[in-house]
């Protein structure tokens, strides 16, 4: 890719600005300037904002530099970087930078021309026994009824060890497959490990480079004394692009393990309060596989010194926090009908005033419609380190984004106190929590704080099934607000 500098983002105007909106950009970043530094030849910073306002306050250059802007940008994937600030001011503390990127297909994409290998490992413990394994029998007969000739389906059901319902193959016989779903009984404890080792042996039994590969597991209880070797399963089939997703229902699961279990693919974990969300929960994400454009999407950051990654987390198409390893994270794949969307908080400790950051983001992704595997995408942030702070509103988006960040970061705060013994701190901030909720419009998981709340007053603790409505419904928020910001720019 081209690496010439982003003009647009160096005055922080889109890239259809009007004249007066370029004018005043420059008049302002030119103020942010003192005396002293406003030299092209000995500051870079300054060079580049003369060179930025020199081509795009010129019609005829404007139109050759967007000419190559746009040539320059991946035919693949069109990648969107916002930050909360393009100007650091150069202070004795630290400070916090929002970093938004948003990826997605360049235009509206047809559905994948590649067929799905799925495979659906199934808890039949005997808590299983009674309506959620009757949900489940009706939701994966509906998988059946969805899939197309060619794909490729395997059933386990697994309690203290794994039984194959039905093996790797395509549907010949959809009535065979569903009568034996239909005879699934609840039995035994409850041993992860040995339901996603017979998953993903059924699903290696056809070249996983030719499907769209995705396990999704359905439990309600604790695993037991096999977590490590999930979690070591996990890491290696993501290595073969193979997406793991985990729905857990009802209150008695391990959501932190469940998190684990995902992270490395980039998958879903998803709560399912009511058997009855079973069904279209689990159609959500076969229609999903459907839409799939790009996988094993990967960002690495080129952070200078003195800045850190404090924080990652996914919002679209659904939340996730997001680890990251030496600046590395794994994103998962992007779908042809939604974006991708990441949300980066930055640690930048104190810079020198006239300091140039910049930031290099190497985007790594596969394309298995196309054929292309590990296709790169380079792109940058640039930040300038200046005497007095930019007193500049960040985009609304990353507003909303981050208010809703931080009350999901408040609930989980909550729940570690209360793990640490610090009781006190955790009830003073869940009744801050109900508060922000209320205040924001949230009424219902407010009140979910509440009740949590006064059981934390009462008897030092907060219930499992609180803990998980609260968790899982303020993630909720962060995706609920990039749909109605997309919807928005769609109006």
């Amino acid at each position: 890719m081209n690496h010439q500098p982003n003009y647009y983002d160096i005055l922080g105007v889109a890239q259809d600005a009007t004249q007066e909106e370029i004018r005043i950009a420059a008049e302002t970043r030119n103020a942010q300037f003192p005396m002293s530094a406003r030299d092209p030849v000995t500051n870079r910073a300054y060079e580049q904002l003369a060179n930025a306002y020199q081509v795009l306050s010129s019609p005829e250059l404007r139109a050759k530099y967007d000419a190559q802007l746009d040539a320059s940008q991946s035919t693949l994937l069109s990648v969107n970087v916002q930050s909360s600030r393009q100007v650091i001011g150069a202070l004795d503390s630290d400070q916090l930078l929002y970093v938004l990127l948003d990826l997605r297909p360049p235009t509206l994409q047809p559905e994948t021309t590649l067929p799905v290998n799925v495979a659906l490992v199934i808890d039949r413990s005997t808590s299983m026994q009674g309506a959620r394994l009757e949900q489940v029998k009706a939701a994966a007969k509906l998988v059946v009824e969805q899939l197309g000739p060619e794909d490729i389906i395997s059933i386990i059901a697994f309690g203290d060890r794994a039984q194959i319902i039905s093996p790797a193959g395509r549907l010949h016989n959809r009535n065979l497959l569903i009568s034996r779903v239909s005879g699934m009984t609840a039995a035994g404890g409850t041993e992860i490990y040995q339901g996603l080792k017979a998953g993903l042996d059924e699903m290696s039994q056809v070249d996983l480079s030719r499907y769209i590969n995705k396990l999704i597991l359905l439990t309600d209880g604790h695993t037991y004394g096999d977590e490590e070797e999930c979690l070591n399963l996990a890491s290696r089939a993501a290595g073969q692009n193979i997406v793991f997703s985990a729905m857990g229902l009802g209150a008695d699961w391990n959501d932190r393990f469940l998190d684990q279990l995902v992270a490395p693919s980039g998958g879903q974990s998803t709560y399912i309060e009511e058997p009855g969300q079973i069904i279209s929960c689990l159609q959500e994400q076969i229609r999903g596989l459907g839409a799939i454009y790009a996988q094993n999407v990967r960002l690495e950051l080129g952070l200078p010194a003195g800045i850190t990654i404090q924080y990652a987390m996914k919002l679209a198409p659904f939340s996730l926090p997001i680890s990251s390893y030496q600046n590395r994270l794994k994103l998962g794949t992007v779908e042809g009908r939604s974006p991708l969307t990441l949300l980066l908080e930055l640690l930048i400790k104190p810079q020198p005033v006239g300091q140039q950051l910049r930031i290099p983001l190497r985007l790594l992704a596969d394309f298995p419609a196309q054929g292309q595997l590990d296709y790169e995408i380079n792109t940058r942030l640039e930040l300038l380190v200046m005497i007095e702070d930019a007193d500049v509103t960040p985009p609304p988006i990353i507003i909303r984004a981050v208010q809703m960040l931080n009350l999901y970061r408040m609930n989980e705060r909550v729940w570690n106190e209360v793990e640490a013994g610090q009781l006190e701190m955790a009830t003073q901030r869940m009744r801050r929590l109900s508060t922000r909720l209320m205040e924001s419009g949230h009424s219902k998981l407010a009140y979910e704080a509440i009740v949590e709340t006064q059981r934390l007053t009462r008897i030092g603790t907060m219930s499992l099934e609180g803990r998980k409505k609260l968790k899982y419904g303020t993630r909720s928020l962060l995706t609920k607000t990039m749909s109605l910001d997309a919807h928005d720019e769609m109006q």
